[in-house]
């Protein structure tokens, strides 16, 4: 399914995480809530133990400081003394520890680098790290950075602009064919001009002040046939402009997206619905002079500045079209983000979110992901498992499918909830499946009342033996699976199972919510050693028959509980006869961040 971060920082792998219950952050000591690490942070107290200084810290210097109750860490150059934060941090103490007297910029990117540190740890900033001595340019070596870019990288674009006594057009030529309008995001913010467009795993980015001022309104059209985007600018003056502007960071440059980082703009609240006794819709609306449209199995980052601190959180959008009772004004360009949101009455973002007043700001991130839509071309067969809000993916991916996909011969939601009030969207999704009869909706309760006549119980094989039958022997399959860690395990499993008990199952791919990025692909089955219901917490558990069968190695410490890694120079005789008759190389697909699978023929 989609690749969502985790919002705590211990890895999925990590022994920091508890087992019971599925949860996967450390029990923390009374008083030790984001909450009170913010009151903390704002009580005056020294938590740095410089008094104030900043200092040039050496690698020497941040080596020394590697015990808990003396703890540097170093991100993007800067240099935090955690120490303080140790009781308060959700992953545990040992997570921090991995990084002690370190620079730990890889290990935070790997489970939450869209956490903003800055305003977390302003108070435990030490100073800098000490920049090195520069290397002379006799000395330098050929870049490697752009070697890497001509090797695995698309042909770099470029740019141009033209004018009229009112107009401004920027054209960008990606050289690609498969640029459509989700793959630029425009933002005009103070004269600052910010163009990104998305290129497979890179970003083309245009960035600069402008010369002279023009209005709020800009346009975007894209030419997809030659991979052209045009955007239009307005001036606010019919003058003749000598230059675009000044260059500003990484203007005119393609570089990984794993490192553009974050760039928000702020998006206003236009209403806020009830959908479910503790799940509301919300609608925020792009400033006018910004171009964003979310991609189908993306996510954005919602930020909140709260007591001082800004708070982070991941949300997937969800599509508008089964919203034909809730009605708002029509805008042009998809200015208008839709979010299903569950209000957690003790959490501390969620309760701030419900708080806001219809006017009010929130900032929106660009979006994160690496679902493809192109999986779905020629799909005949797409099975949907949703757990809660775990259907909020589920919503796009549903109107793309049904909408672009002329193959498709039957898509299936099975959507689990605790009770009947639990459920996003019921009479929209059966009014949906009465419309079109390629859908068809089942509803599935954990704690039903007496009255309920529909299926009970949580996600099993017995369950999803009828679910996951399809069209036709040999049609292609696509399974997304979304909602708590224990669900989407337990969903893996059981469809991991079908494909292994059937051999006739030509075409089947599985997606399955993450609970962290993985930016390396890998094809698996999994099944729990006997008597244990969940996964093991540990990447090395043992009694399970967990393998990897093909893929390189995860950047990331872990890919699911209990599996074992193997990478791709494992000497086939080391794997099972039935894996490597059933699973190929060639049969990976390279959608990097989601975990897929092709059964040979």
């Amino acid at each position: 399914m989609l690749n969502v971060p985790s919002q705590s920082f211990p890895a999925p792998s990590s022994q920091q995480r508890v087992a019971s219950g599925g949860r996967s952050k450390v029990p923390l000591k009374q008083g030790r809530s984001l909450m009170d690490w913010i009151r903390l942070t704002k009580s005056g107290k020294d938590l740095t133990g410089l008094k104030g200084r900043l200092i040039e810290v050496t690698e020497e210097e941040l080596k020394k400081h590697n015990k808990k109750d003396d703890c540097w860490i170093c991100i993007r150059g800067f240099v935090y003394n955690v120490s303080p934060y140790m009781e308060y941090h959700p992953g545990g103490e040992d997570e921090l520890m991995r990084a002690a007297g370190s620079d730990g910029t890889d290990l935070f990117d790997q489970v939450h680098r869209w956490v903003n540190y800055e305003s977390m740890l302003k108070e435990c900033l030490v100073g800098r790290m000490a920049i090195k001595p520069a290397v002379s340019k006799g000395m330098l070596p050929k870049s490697q950075v752009s070697d890497a870019l001509a090797k695995e990288g698309p042909s770099s674009p470029s740019y141009d602009w033209f004018q009229t006594d009112s107009l401004v057009t920027i054209v960008i030529y990606t050289k690609q064919k498969d640029i459509n309008l989700d793959s630029i995001i425009v933002d005009h913010q103070d004269n600052s001009f910010r163009a990104e467009t998305v290129i497979k795993d890179f970003s083309y980015i245009i960035h600069v002040g402008l010369s002279h001022e023009v209005e709020e309104d800009i346009s975007v059209r894209v030419v997809e046939n030659v991979g052209k985007i045009e955007i239009v600018l307005k001036k606010k003056e019919t003058t003749s402009w000598k230059h675009l502007g000044h260059p500003l960071e990484n203007h005119n440059s393609l570089i990984p997206r794993k490192d553009t980082g974050l760039y928000y703009r702020k998006c206003q609240l236009i209403s806020k619905e009830g959908v479910t006794h503790d799940t509301k819709l919300f609608c925020l609306m792009l400033p006018p002079s910004a171009h964003l449209q979310v991609p189908t199995g993306q996510h954005v980052y919602l930020k909140l500045t709260i007591t001082g601190t800004e708070i982070v959180k991941p949300y997937t959008p969800v599509s508008d079209f089964l919203l034909s009772e809730f009605k708002e004004p029509v805008l042009l360009n998809n200015k208008y983000i839709y979010f299903l949101i569950k209000v957690y009455p003790d959490g501390l973002f969620t309760p701030e979110l419900d708080h806001l007043q219809i006017g009010d700001s929130v900032s929106v991130s660009n979006p994160e992901g690496n679902f493809k839509t192109s999986q779905f071309q020629e799909l005949e067969d797409l099975f949907l498992l949703a757990a809660g809000t775990g259907f909020t993916p589920m919503a796009k991916i549903l109107n793309y499918a049904l909408t672009n996909i002329p193959s498709l011969r039957k898509v299936k939601l099975m959507f689990f909830n605790k009770t009947e009030d639990d459920i996003i969207w019921r009479s929209q999704l059966e009014k949906l499946a009465f419309k079109d009869k390629r859908f068809d909706v089942e509803f599935v309760l954990s704690a039903p009342t007496s009255e309920w006549n529909g299926k009970r119980g949580h996600i099993s094989p017995a369950l999803l033996s009828e679910f996951l039958k399809r069209s036709l022997d040999k049609s292609k399959v696509l399974i997304c699976i979304c909602g708590p860690t224990p669900f989407t395990e337990q969903g893996m499993r059981c469809a991991w199972r079908k494909v292994l008990n059937h051999s006739h199952l030509p075409s089947l791919r599985l997606h399955s919510k993450l609970t962290q990025p993985v930016t390396k692909h890998l094809c698996f089955w999994h099944t729990a050693p006997p008597g244990v219901s969940e996964p093991r917490r540990s990447l090395n558990s043992s009694g399970g028959s967990s393998r990897i069968l093909w893929g390189p190695h995860s950047q990331s410490s872990g890919l699911c509980h209990g599996l074992q890694f193997k990478d791709s120079k494992t000497p086939t005789s080391r794997v099972g006869n039935e894996e490597r008759g059933l699973y190929s190389k060639s049969h990976l697909l390279k959608n990097s961040g989601c975990l897929l699978g092709s059964k040979k023929k």
